[in-house]
């Protein structure tokens, strides 16, 4: 496996047709995993080169767990899988939008979506019950 190119500068990287990812400093790049068929936002995570890399080839959701310092196949102990069907990147490549088959709930309380708070003039309501299984 060879390296992803780097970015380019300016308006060439909004126009590239090559997949140039910007990593930040910490080597990370966010991820955000939708719903393939209902458009629901299901979480945000980060990715390494290495994550990407697998995602792209296996077609399961593997990201970068900033709290174990490893990398993590989305439902490898849970059995709550992300099958990945389409992958798309932002104008800049600093984002990547994941869009896939969720199996179970994709947040680790099992809910649907990890994004089940709603914020209002007064405080924060809960969407949502965790899934029974």
């Amino acid at each position: 496996m060879t390296d992803f190119a780097p970015p380019l500068a300016g308006s060439d990287q909004d126009e590239t047709r090559e997949l140039r990812p910007k990593f930040d400093s910490a080597g990370l790049i966010a991820a955000i995993a939708q719903d393939a068929i209902t458009g629901e936002v299901l979480m945000l995570a980060w990715m390494t080169e290495e994550a990407l890399r697998l995602t792209l080839e296996s077609k399961r959701a593997t990201y970068w767990s900033r709290s174990r310092g490893g990398l993590w196949v989305k439902g490898e102990t849970s059995g709550h899988t992300q099958e990945v069907v389409e992958i798309r990147v932002d104008c800049d490549q600093d984002a990547v939008l994941l869009k896939v088959r969720q199996t179970g709930g994709a947040c680790h309380t099992g809910r649907k979506s990890c994004f089940y708070r709603i914020a209002g003039d007064s405080g924060l309501t809960l969407a949502g019950e965790p899934e029974a299984g």
